[in-house]
């Protein structure tokens, strides 16, 4: 009978021995292996520069992409900021006074109801008298009567407009009459310069024409504000068309709500000429109506 086979089986305590001593091996590998990391980390090792120059990462490496910082100048050099435009300067509006920033009637022909029912509905109205241009069986001049209202809004849009433009009156009526009447709706002087019906001129198309070219002979920054549209038949392109006011429209918002927007927006413009043709056509107007075209040179 054969002798059996003898197979070594490690005791217990053997295995122990056996697995302790692995692990204390693992783990100075892990310590060494912990340690080469920092060191490529810190500075990169031959072994991670040759990975890198064949394309390949190493999965252990750190992946934090590389920044490049830039410092950014403290202002952008002069040569390179865009030339500054210089701010246009005020803007000069003309302004109507009868039927555009008022109406006035003769105190014996308004009626009561009319006046009543104006002041009812808001408006401010005045009366005052003014030296006619007529004369008395005495030689004296007249007196008259008038009775004044104020367009809604008007004391609001010549303080405001003021702030921006250049105010100037210029009326088709006589002084007698206008001076006092302006004195009273201007009694913060806004307006510089007052004109009356001498300083209008007299065409082949109409009486009465108010001509920009006695107050500035440059009319890129210059407007008419008036209800009669002949008024600037010498400077269509310089016309601000309005709607006649009278006693009876006491809810008028011409001059806040469509006037000032208007030449707050023309007092940002190098040339209203432009942006008036566009919103007015008044050189077309003026052709519908039989007056040849005037060339403005603009």
């Amino acid at each position: 009978m054969a002798a059996a086979t003898e197979v070594y089986s490690p005791t217990p305590a053997e295995q122990h021995r056996e697995q302790a001593a692995w692990r204390a091996v693992v783990g100075w590998l892990g310590l060494l292996l912990q340690v080469l990391l920092q060191v490529i980390r810190g500075a990169p090792s031959s072994l991670a520069k040759l990975l890198r120059s064949l394309g390949l990462r190493h999965p252990l490496l750190s992946a934090a992409p590389a920044v490049t910082f830039v410092q950014l100048p403290s202002k952008a050099p002069a040569d390179d900021l865009p030339p500054l435009s210089p701010p246009p300067g005020r803007l000069t509006v003309v302004l109507d006074l009868d039927e555009t920033l008022v109406c006035a009637y003769e105190s014996s022909s308004l009626t009561a109801a009319v006046r009543t029912h104006a002041v009812e509905a808001g408006l401010h109205c005045f009366d005052m008298e003014c030296i006619s241009s007529d004369k008395d069986a005495k030689g004296r001049q007249r007196v008259n009567h008038v009775t004044v209202f104020e367009r809604p809004g008007l004391q609001e849009f010549l303080q405001k407009t003021n702030e921006f433009a250049d105010l100037i009156l210029f009326t088709a009526g006589l002084e007698g009459y206008a001076k006092p009447l302006v004195d009273r709706i201007d009694a913060h002087n806004r307006f510089c310069r007052r004109l009356y019906r001498p300083s209008t001129v007299t065409t082949e198309y109409r009486d009465h024409v108010k001509d920009l070219s006695c107050l500035s002979k440059d009319f890129r920054r210059i407007v008419l504000v008036d209800n009669n549209p002949y008024s600037f038949l010498l400077q269509p392109l310089n016309g601000i068309p309005c709607l006649t006011f009278s006693a009876g429209q006491p809810m008028d918002d011409q001059l806040m709500r469509v006037i000032f927007p208007l030449l707050k927006r023309l007092s940002l413009q190098n040339d209203v000429r432009p942006a008036l043709h566009d919103a007015f056509h008044m050189p077309e107007w003026f052709q519908r109506n039989g007056i040849p075209q005037i060339d403005q040179g603009m």
